[in-house]
């Protein structure tokens, strides 16, 4: 026995590690797969490229199985630091993410599309300062699939507030990433004893061509 699994082990004995069921009317939330993340140059960026690969396998079967995809971005106003004035003094990296700037717009190869929604944030949480589950509800929603990055960060946060939301997330292992190894891990393991499923993407993309 590994000793993650054997974390898992003591997890599940001490009533952690439950599983969720996803419904029927799910949605892809790609959260902050922009150029200031998956490309090097800038601040925040670092090596994305099997991260943003496998989500263009998710995002292919969800369109053509006509599940809707939400995708985020992290832009501060060009005037001000809006509502994270706080985060950019832990992250000054994150400063040159503003409104109209080359690094907060979705990396095309994802090739986002015109019936996709785009939330705009400005906290590590897609929740957070947003009306992202406002949307979800009305659209139907019921289930997410996340990606993106990274994953002890934002992945981590936005599942944390879609428990608190009660809209059950699955976080596709291979679609999302992080700058370093330990953290991405340890981040994965917490999400999946308290907050969200960690599944596989083939798990993933069996489940959504199953809803035909």
């Amino acid at each position: 026995m590994s000793a993650l699994d054997d974390v898992r082990a003591r997890y599940r004995a001490g009533g952690l590690h439950g599983s969720l069921t996803p419904g029927r009317n799910p949605a892809i939330v790609v959260v902050d797969l922009q150029y200031g993340f998956t490309e090097a140059q800038y601040g925040p960026g670092f090596s994305l490229d099997d991260v943003v690969e496998a989500t263009r396998s998710l995002l292919s079967v969800a369109r053509e199985h006509e599940v809707p995809v939400w995708f985020t971005t992290i832009a501060f106003p060009t005037d001000g630091d809006g509502i994270g004035a706080t985060w950019l003094t832990k992250m000054p990296a994150l400063d040159g993410l503003r409104d109209g700037d080359r690094s907060v717009e979705i990396d095309e190869r994802l090739e986002i599309r015109s019936n996709e929604r785009l939330v705009v944030k400005q906290t590590a949480s897609a929740f957070a300062y947003t009306d992202l589950a406002q949307q979800l509800r009305a659209a139907g929603v019921d289930t997410i699939f996340v990606a993106g990055a990274t994953t002890s960060g934002c992945i981590r946060a936005t599942i944390v507030d879609a428990c608190a939301a009660d809209i059950p997330a699955f976080v596709v292992r291979e679609c999302v990433g992080d700058r370093e190894r330990a953290p991405h891990d340890a981040s994965l393991l917490d999400i999946d004893a308290k907050y969200g499923d960690v599944v596989s993407l083939d798990d993933a993309l069996d489940f959504v061509r199953g809803l035909s």
